[in-house]
């Protein structure tokens, strides 16, 4: 039912009386009436305030009506106009509906026809101001959300999408109307096979967390819901997409998670920790980084994963261990060399240099250098290029260096032993690993990290360590770091008899430097290690839920609750 009183009408027409008596009973109804004679009356009382309806007269006294139905519809679209014309078949009356006029009125004008197409008039408005409302709604709504909105019809059709849509995925004015499903941004189109899908089954459908390389190439983790639009009887009129862009959120949770391993390094201590943001903000750094460390800590593996984790990742990762090779031996290694450049120079060799073109050279053991390596070494630094023994012909390079030494060089620069201009070029960035005794927080994971290698590597099923194996373990100084603790676990596993490593199946040397605290009797489990997921405990307990339970810290009826027995 129309509230009468909440509608403005204008009435235009050149005859008083048509306007008395159609001004008249029209207010009787309970309308805002007003009215005008002539196009320009009735424009000046248009601008200061739109109507609702307005009635013109097609043939105004000297003027046309449908000019002042186009200015009026310039002024307000919103508004509805009727006209009046003593002829329907007149041209002007078909051209008055082409231009906007809701329908016509023959005149002289029938009191039942006046209100009956005044009420649908302004029902017709009232539905399209409700749109209207809707759609300045959806697009505020669309224009504040930072997350991705697209609409389909259901016809599969894009329908509409907001600005982050187009920002995060592409999408253009251009492709309203086109099928989604032949759209392609070169991403791999799971949010519109989502979209899809949903329209076809009227379910809605959720992607948790998944890659999405974006139209510019960066690859960004994005979640995706999409919603089924019904209309009546339970038929979907199209499908509501929601994207986010988590990546943020994922890094933010990945920083304040302490991981446990970062490419193939093991540990979860607070300077491992350190380590992973460090080598995480040098990866994609074309700068020369320089590893400090004690023997045995693992330098060649941050090395490897500051490539790996960077933008050279699909180019070589070319190692050079410098100490073991002789003067002549690493210069031809390095650079290459020319048939003839000396005795047993029968065919020309690429130098790791070139192999590792576009990639990263790691030079281990950079404190054993010769001086004369030194200073073709720098050059390669300073310049980008450098010549084969033997020959003259420079060479560039794109290569990333990482050198890596257990020695103090600033000492060695100070003894005169190594160029001093070389160490400034080698150390612009230090990163400085931590000894094993420095982090004994990641003894137990390392243990249990290399009780699944050797346990596949030699085809057995140790699944963990006695308690006194342990406490010596988190004693032990262990001068030679990681590698002497793996050297350990893999000389106990080849002697070890039983599913438990004890204490006379470690080397001697641990042995001898065994306390006198620690009990040789004692044959209990290792410590629990709660960082293990079940599977990975009934997989080191070869499937006995007995010996997972322990190596977890739980209770066997808890194993069985979690697998569902």
């Amino acid at each position: 039912m129309i509230d009468s009183a909440k509608y403005r009408i204008l009435l235009v027409d050149d005859e008083e009386g048509i306007r008395i008596v159609l001004g008249t009973l029209l207010i009787k109804e309970g309308y805002q009436v007003d009215v005008a004679s002539c196009h320009g009356d009735a424009l000046l009382l248009a601008q200061n305030s739109p109507y609702d309806l307005v009635f013109i007269d097609i043939m105004l006294a000297g003027e046309c009506g449908i000019d002042l139905l186009s200015d009026i519809k310039a002024l307000s679209p919103a508004t509805e106009v009727v006209m009046f014309t003593g002829s329907p078949e007149i041209k002007t009356a078909a051209d008055a509906v082409r231009l906007g006029a809701y329908d016509y009125i023959l005149k002289p004008v029938q009191h039942k026809d006046l209100l009956l197409i005044c009420r649908k008039a302004l029902s017709e408005k009232r539905i399209k101001d409700e749109q209207e409302r809707h759609r300045i709604c959806l697009e505020a709504i669309f224009s504040t959300v930072s997350d991705a909105i697209i609409l389909v019809d259901k016809k599969g059709c894009l329908e509409h999408f907001n600005a982050a849509a187009g920002n995060v995925c592409g999408y253009s004015s251009d492709l309203l109307g086109s099928a989604v499903d032949k759209i392609d941004f070169g991403c791999g189109g799971k949010c519109r096979a989502a979209l899809l899908e949903t329209l076809h089954s009227n379910t809605p459908r959720e992607l948790r967390r998944f890659e999405c390389r974006m139209p510019g190439g960066a690859v960004r983790i994005v979640s995706i819901k999409t919603t089924p639009l019904v209309a009546g009887e339970n038929i979907v009129s199209g499908v509501v997409a929601v994207i986010r862009d988590e990546t943020s959120m994922v890094e933010l949770e990945r920083s304040l998670k302490k991981r446990g391993q970062f490419h193939k390094i093991i540990g979860v201590s607070e300077p491992m920790q350190r380590i992973y943001s460090l080598v995480e903000a040098l990866a994609d750094v074309p700068t020369t980084v320089l590893i400090h460390g004690e023997s045995g800590t693992g330098k060649e593996l941050v090395a490897s994963a500051l490539h790996y984790t960077g933008g050279r990742a699909k180019e070589p990762f070319v190692k050079v261990n410098c100490s073991a090779l002789s003067e002549s031996l690493l210069e031809s290694e390095l650079f290459g060399h020319v048939r003839g450049a000396f005795t047993g120079a029968i065919t020309n060799k690429i130098g790791r240099f070139q192999k590792a073109h576009g990639g990263t050279l790691f030079l281990d053991e950079i404190a054993d250098i010769s001086p004369t390596v030194q200073k073709r070494l720098l050059r390669v630094l300073q310049e980008s290029e450098f010549e084969q023994v033997g020959d003259s012909t420079p060479i560039k390079v794109d290569v990333r260096i990482i050198a890596a030494t257990n020695q103090n060089l600033s000492e060695m620069v100070s003894q005169g032993t190594f160029r001093q201009d070389l160490y400034y070029r080698l150390n612009v960035v230090s990163l400085s690993l931590p000894s094993l005794k420095e982090r004994k927080a990641d003894i137990g994971l390392l243990v249990t990290h290399f009780l699944k290698k050797y346990n596949d590597r030699l085809k057995r099923n140790i699944y963990g360590v006695t308690t006194d194996v342990m406490d010596l373990f988190l004693l032990y100084p262990w001068p030679g770091n990681v590698r002497e603790l793996e050297h350990a676990m893999e000389h106990a596993m080849v002697l070890c008899r039983s599913d438990l490593i004890s204490l006379e199946n470690l080397p001697q040397e641990l042995l001898v430097a065994m306390p006198g605290s620690i009990k040789r009797a004692s044959v209990t489990a290792m410590p629990p290690h709660n960082n293990l997921t079940l599977e990975e405990a009934l997989s080191m307990a070869n499937g006995n839920k007995t010996r997972a339970a322990r190596l977890l810290g739980i209770s066997r009826r808890t194993v069985y609750r979690q697998l569902g027995e």
